[in-house]
């Protein structure tokens, strides 16, 4: 028994030891413009057709090598209206949770839908879809709003206890849904929790949807299967699935918004799903809108190394060495075309680098181009703050730091009225 725990004393060491040793190997985020190495983009296609014959085979090099592709196997849902609630939020809304069951041969999962329309209305009305930090009690205090009963990452002052949601949980996160401006717009808004596919912590994939694609002795993703963020943008498709469906939606009219790494989600879901009909991707960074070659802020093997389950591990052989990537981030948003995208950025985010960020999007106008040549291109250079350029691809700067404001969301809602209306 001795030596029995002088062997397990020793192998925790090892691996504590190999644990600084990758930490002490990562390097210091770049804020510097003169440091950002010099780089060659990935071409695009010049002519519509060329761009139409690659993108498929573009796509699957963004499965490949980066978010991973989906496992195969069938799956089936079952929907169930959960609740129903008219005039909450102070008489400004009518209320509707929905559950989507994924039910596969090896388990289920729930996902639970918050939708949100003005008061009385009963559509088809156009509706802004989002995923959510802390569950959809998070974005209003309202208590017609359920209460999450999923895991969630510590943080108490968002009343989270013991990874459980508190009735101190609700409305923390109200300040970044503006949800008085969207419902007043004409919009409804549809929310769930990124947890409810994935809860975002790494314990090797044991938990979430990815254990109900698993081969018979799989306990891992293989390679080029899905990390966490194609596993989000996953699910935003089977809520999409569901919002189709419903008679208050116009079903043409579906926007997706992500913020941070679910900005990752939305331009990798918008990129996948041509029936997103817009995408906002907001403060989205390293994996999202920035350039990766620019290895400025967030570099790809800092994202790798702080969060592990984010991207496939085939995307780790590209630490540090993001030059011989096959794709890179303006190829991400191309892929939305000729939907509209908006790209936005924070004068003050440097590590979700802004400017990488305003350089994809701008390569990425080269290829709305081609469908359109009418349509207004970005500027040569990166917009002062508050001075957003809207058209099918559309940006903006804002001062401050990694959030989302409601100077975003008055334009992002102008962004949709300019498309939707």
């Amino acid at each position: 028994m001795k030596n029995a725990n002088i062997f397990i004393s020793a192998f925790f060491l090892v691996l504590f030891g190999a644990f600084l040793s990758s930490r002490a190997q990562l390097p210091t985020a770049n804020y510097d413009e003169n440091r950002v190495p010099e780089y060659i983009l990935p071409a695009l296609p010049t002519t519509l057709k060329e761009w139409e014959n690659s993108r498929s085979g573009l796509i699957a090099q963004f499965e490949n090598e980066v978010y991973g592709r989906v496992a195969e196997g069938s799956f089936r849902t079952e929907v169930t209206i959960t609740r129903q609630r008219n005039g909450v939020l102070a008489g400004k809304a009518d209320l509707k949770e929905i559950r989507v069951q994924i039910i596969t041969s090896r388990g289920e999962l729930p996902i639970d839908i918050l939708l949100l329309t003005p008061l009385g209305s009963t559509g088809p009305m156009p509706v802004i879809l989002g995923l959510n930090f802390y569950g959809n009690h998070s974005i209003h205090r309202d208590t017609a709003i359920s209460l999450s009963d999923r895991w969630m990452r510590r943080n108490e002052d968002y009343g989270i206890e013991n990874n459980k949601a508190t009735e101190a949980s609700r409305g923390v996160r109200a300040y970044r849904w503006a949800i008085d401006k969207i419902l007043s717009r004409g919009y409804a808004l549809a929310t769930f929790y990124y947890g409810d596919v994935d809860p975002d912590f790494h314990d090797g994939f044991s938990n979430g949807v990815h254990p109900l694609f698993y081969q018979e002795g799989q306990i891992a993703p293989r390679p080029d299967e899905w990390g966490s963020v194609s596993a989000w943008a996953w699910g935003t498709r089977r809520v999409l699935d569901y919002l189709q469906t419903d008679p208050q939606i116009h079903e043409g009219k579906i926007a997706l918004f992500g913020h941070s790494r679910l900005g990752k989600t939305a331009l990798w879901a918008g990129a996948q799903d041509k029936r997103f009909a817009a995408v906002i991707a907001n403060n989205s960074g390293c994996g999202g809108a920035a350039l990766s070659r620019r290895k400025f802020g967030e570099t790809v093997q800092i994202i790798n190394t702080s969060f592990p389950h984010w991207f496939c591990t085939n995307f780790k052989k590209y630490n540090e060495r993001e030059s011989q990537l096959p794709v890179d981030q303006h190829q991400l948003i191309a892929l939305i075309a000729p939907r509209p995208v908006y790209i936005t950025s924070a004068s003050e985010d440097l590590w979700a680098d802004p400017k990488g960020e305003f350089l994809a999007a701008r390569e990425a106008g080269r290829v709305y181009s081609l469908y359109n040549s009418t349509s207004n291109p970005l500027l040569e250079k990166i917009p002062p703050s508050h001075t957003p350029v809207l058209g099918p691809i559309s940006y903006h700067m804002r001062s401050g730091k990694h959030d989302v404001t409601d100077y975003d969301w008055d334009r992002f809602l102008d962004f949709l009225d300019l498309h939707f209306k």
